[in-house]
């Protein structure tokens, strides 16, 4: 699949499934625009990509959302592709006295600032008749109440159901909207939040014993946006090595 010329925002491009997709868009001809908060790392990022806009911008920042938008249409002239990958995660439980600041810390990041970007985003997006990829979790299906992870589950279920709202509206002006809810990737994840799990722990979560890497989430999301799946759109593709099979399974 050739993505030539195509200009393709990706949020959270500073590691993990968001570096993977600004390096493999660019290694397809794309013009790739590369959002993050840590310069280090973004710079590193776009060392592997070929003459990326990069933005180092707080995507829960309403001014800086819109600073994304006009860059971008500022230098390449339109918008085909806009990858909500940027995330953020949190622990606590009810009883811990710190949820309402954990679900501060979340939801601007993971939904509200998702909603703000789609929304400015969209009026570019019709013009080319793109795609919107909104990168979730199988998460937002677990419920688990010994993790404390409530909220960063509440924050993907509200994605996935915007998810679902923009593709009917967007549908009407020929843009495509699709989640994607992996299962555990191998990210820099842990260390940001600092839990005291492995990836080893989250293979035996799986029913495939394995957890995924960026690239595989990467594959997934260029065959959404192609003209393979030109019919595709309000739809939400689990990839998770069986996580939720594994669940279900008596």
């Amino acid at each position: 699949m050739s993505f030539n010329n195509k200009v393709v925002i990706v949020t959270g491009a500073s590691s993990g499934i968001g570096a993977a997709v600004a390096k493999e868009f660019s290694s397809e001809g794309a013009q790739v625009v590369m959002v993050g908060r840590n310069e280090a790392k973004l710079s590193a990022v776009a060392a592997e990509c070929d003459k990326p806009l990069v933005i180092r911008a707080d995507v829960a920042n309403d001014d800086d959302a819109r600073r994304i938008i006009d860059e971008t249409i500022k230098k390449f002239g339109k918008l085909d592709v806009l990858v909500n990958n940027a995330g953020v995660s949190g622990v606590a439980k009810l009883m811990s006295g710190n949820i309402i600041d954990i679900y501060d810390k979340i939801m601007p990041i993971n939904l509200r600032a998702i909603v703000l970007l789609t929304s400015l985003a969209a009026p570019h997006l019709i013009k080319t008749k793109g795609n919107i990829v909104n990168i979730s979790s199988v998460a937002a299906r677990l419920i688990d109440s010994r993790t404390g992870m409530a909220m960063y589950n509440v924050s993907k279920a509200a994605l996935n159901h915007f998810g679902l709202c923009a593709a009917e509206e967007l549908s009407h002006y020929g843009v495509r909207v699709n989640t994607i809810s992996p299962g555990p990737v191998v990210t820099d994840i842990l260390e940001n939040t600092n839990v005291k799990v492995t990836w080893d722990d989250f293979k035996k979560t799986t029913c495939l014993d394995r957890v995924s890497d960026p690239v595989e989430i990467v594959d997934l999301i260029m065959f959404i946006i192609s003209d393979k799946a030109k019919s595709i759109t309000g739809s939400n593709y689990v990839i998770d090595n069986g996580v939720l099979l594994k669940r279900t399974a008596y």
